[in-house]
């Protein structure tokens, strides 16, 4: 029954692929029809089925290069380091400049597979074929020998990939197409949200032990996780030991092969179904109404520049998949050694089939762009006024739901955040949102009119082909930089665990140490730290705009002043699940801050107008009737209104802001129709009751709002404005 079932969704897979019904032979009289090259029977492929794919009784394997003479498969047995089979491609085999036959009668269980590719050698043109190298398929949908974190067995520096079959049953399962101005976004590393004991979770540091933590995250109110790389890449790359502790590639940022899921995350061994694990995982958080977006790095690969390896692109067309200067070398607009040549055609393809490919098999929601302002470069490095692989990204029909998300700036230089070309469809991290809050927040209050204008959506940078909020990414704290604990306990990074004298990483973090740098026992000042988180995560949940959260901010995670830990598989980078009940009051207030913003349409989105005759949007002073924002203003108040459809009436918030060092007495805008304001939040509330579910009517419009601290009040209205 099994094998029935294998072969049925062989067959549907030949036909989504080729768009036709495939009609099974007689076997006899295939063989018949079939070439034989070094005792293996093979016969012409499918020229548009890229890769290795099962098919009835034998497997295609496809592959282009355009400077090649001639490439011939490589067969291994699987750990092997010599392989026990070459099959050149016939020269009748190649069409164009794509190479494709069938091979018969292969045992898929335990056979591995690579490539050697000959052609001229000459880097001055960047050509660097040489059929010594024997090469990864760039279009691997697994790759063998990095099963085990920390442990590369690639023997030889060879990359060998795997033959994958494809047969899960996704059933009804489709992609959420959750709004952007109704989402928020949790940005977590797969391994290091459970590696630590503390997660409890039967297998840690994997996609199953992530599995387990669905339940946490939508308790949380996490409606989209965005998961750093999990595309292969080789963690050993850059592995070294500094002061008896040994130094990994844990972010992932140096992808091997795009088209395959790292199979160090996977709990066991996939021989021939990887991904299998991670599918059942998306569609876990899918039947939790969760989303999942992958970052993806289209700006460079683990192949580096002229000193690093020949994994894969090197040696099918090493001058079509990197920007190379005139004289052969690599441009280095990624900071990583290379460039990938987005905007090649071929390359262009490439990466439209890879991402079509993991919204097909994978039904994934979205994918984060890392160094994005790459993907607008031209062939020689110049920026692109119209980039054709961004815009057909944004057109493309089979990604015409998912969120697309630009980090809109690369290593070269080229800073884009509000300017990123969009065709109505990208949205971008808004870094000038984190740095102007960061400034502010901190006490700078003198930066209130850029505050003002974060807050309210940055509509000076979201105008014209812009989607208004829904471009804007909000976030104060990624995985680059200080996570949010860290933020208000150090004044500058401490990556002295690093390697680098402690010269790697940022030091324009915009934070502040309360007091004193690092851990303390003082009371007042881990008081005052917390009081700081807690505007922190009001502000941006009180923003307009989608927010993005990182894992672990909600319990007060910290890594010890690293501002820049990607080389740390360890207690700096991994979850400390203890301090969720060492700090679980700043968890609550934290969910609780989430649920308010979903409660409260006006501040995610214009709404119809207000019944009650408010505008949408209006900022204020101490006194509301009197004054503008300007750098002297020591605090400002923020007022979001409209009618909501979905409520029945009105939906009138007011923001108040004090990042200054003293006491400031207020006054609230007034309400129409004997309308009153309620207290909904105060972070700087004496009792310790920061939130209120239910709010508190306030008796007149006066308050005092307490030094650096946060206010929120709901409009409540006697008069039926319904």
């Amino acid at each position: 029954m099994q094998e029935f079932r294998r072969r049925r969704v062989e067959k549907k897979v030949l036909r989504e692929h080729r768009g036709i019904e495939f009609r099974k032979m007689d076997l006899n009289r295939q063989m018949l029809a079939l070439d034989e090259i070094n005792g293996f029977r093979i016969r012409p492929g499918y020229y548009e089925m890229n890769g290795a794919t099962v098919i009835p009784d034998g497997v295609n394997f496809t592959c282009y290069s355009k400077g090649a003479k001639s490439i011939t498969l490589l067969l291994f047995h699987r750990g092997e380091s010599a392989p026990y089979g070459t099959i050149p491609f016939p020269e009748s085999y190649k069409i164009g400049k794509t190479y494709s036959m069938i091979v018969f009668g292969l045992d898929i269980e335990n056979i591995e597979y690579a490539y050697s590719v000959d052609g001229p050698w000459d880097p001055s043109r960047g050509l660097l074929f040489d059929k010594k190298h024997l090469l990864l398929d760039p279009y691997a949908k697994a790759v063998s020998g990095q099963r085990i974190w920390g442990q590369n067995d690639n023997r030889n520096g060879i990359y060998r990939a795997r033959i994958v079959r494809n047969n899960f049953e996704w059933n009804a399962t489709k992609q959420l197409e959750t709004p952007m101005e109704d989402s928020i976004i949790y940005e977590l590393h797969v391994r290091g949200f459970t590696k630590d004991p503390s997660s409890g979770v039967r297998y840690p540091g994997t996609f199953e032990g992530l599995k387990e933590k669905i339940p946490y995250l939508k308790h949380l109110g996490i409606t989209a996780v965005e998961l750093m790389p999990i595309f292969e890449f080789d963690e050993t790359r850059d592995k070294r030991e500094v002061n008896g502790r040994t130094l990994l590639d844990y972010w992932g940022y140096n992808t091997v092969s795009f088209f395959a899921p790292n199979t160090a995350y996977a709990s066991v061994g996939e021989y021939n179904y990887e991904g299998l694990e991670l599918k059942n995982l998306i569609k876990e958080f899918k039947d939790n109404g969760i989303e999942v977006i992958l970052d993806v790095v289209f700006n460079h690969t683990a192949e580096g520049n002229e000193n690093g390896p020949f994994i894969s692109f090197k040696g099918f067309d090493n001058n079509i998949y990197y920007m190379l200067t005139p004289d052969g070398k690599y441009y280095n607009f990624s900071g990583c050694g290379n460039t990938v040549n987005c905007n090649n055609p071929l390359v262009q393809e490439m990466i439209v089939n890879c991402l079509r490919y993991w919204v097909e098999d994978y039904r994934v929601d979205g994918f984060r762009f890392d160094l994005a302002s790459i993907l607008g470069r031209n062939e020689d490095g110049t920026p692109m006024d119209r980039p054709p692989l961004i815009q057909r990204l944004a057109y493309d029909p089979i990604l015409g739901n998912c969120k697309l998300i630009a980090e809109a700036w690369d290593a070269g230089g080229m800073y884009q955040v509000g300017s990123f070309p969009a065709w109505n469809r990208w949205a971008e991290w808004n870094g000038k949102y984190r740095d102007d809050i960061r400034s502010y927040l901190k006490g700078e209050y003198w930066s209130a009119p850029e505050a003002i204008k974060r807050i309210t959506g940055s509509m000076d940078l979201y105008g014209g082909e812009y989607v208004g909020y829904n471009s804007s990414i909000n976030f104060l704290t990624c995985h680059d930089g200080f996570p949010l604990y860290d933020l208000y306990s150090y004044n500058g990074k401490h990556n002295e665990a690093n390697g680098w004298n402690n010269t790697d990483g940022t030091d324009d973090n915009r934070s502040w140490n309360c007091g004193v740098e690092g851990e303390t026992d003082d009371p007042e000042i881990i008081k005052l730290r917390f009081r700081m988180m807690r505007n922190a995560i009001t502000i941006l949940m009180c923003s307009r705009g989608t927010p993005m959260l990182l894992a672990g901010d909600e319990f007060g995670n910290t890594q010890f002043g690293n501002n820049n830990a990607y080389c740390q598989d360890n207690e700096i980078s991994w979850l400390n699940w203890n301090l969720m009940k060492k700090n679980h009051d700043f968890y609550d207030f934290y969910r609780n801050a989430i649920q308010f913003r979903k409660r409260h349409p006006a501040i995610r989105k214009d709404l119809q107008p207000a019944k009650c005759g408010l505008p949408f949007e209006s900022s204020h002073v101490e006194d509301p009737y009197n004054g503008n924002i300007t750098k002297d203003s020591r605090m400002i108040g923020i007022r979001f209104a409209g009618y909501s459809r979905d409520k029945g009436h009105d939906d009138v918030i007011y923001i108040a802001i004090n990042v200054f060092w003293e006491d400031i007495p207020i006054k609230l805008p007034g309400l129409p129709g004997g309308g009153y304001w309620a207290l909904a939040i105060n972070t700087g509330a004496p009792d310790e009751k920061y939130f209120h579910n239910r709010p508190v009517p306030l008796t007149d419009d006066g308050w005092i709002l307490k030094a650096r601290s946060v206010c929120v009040f709901v409009g409540n209205f006697p008069t039926d404005y319904s």
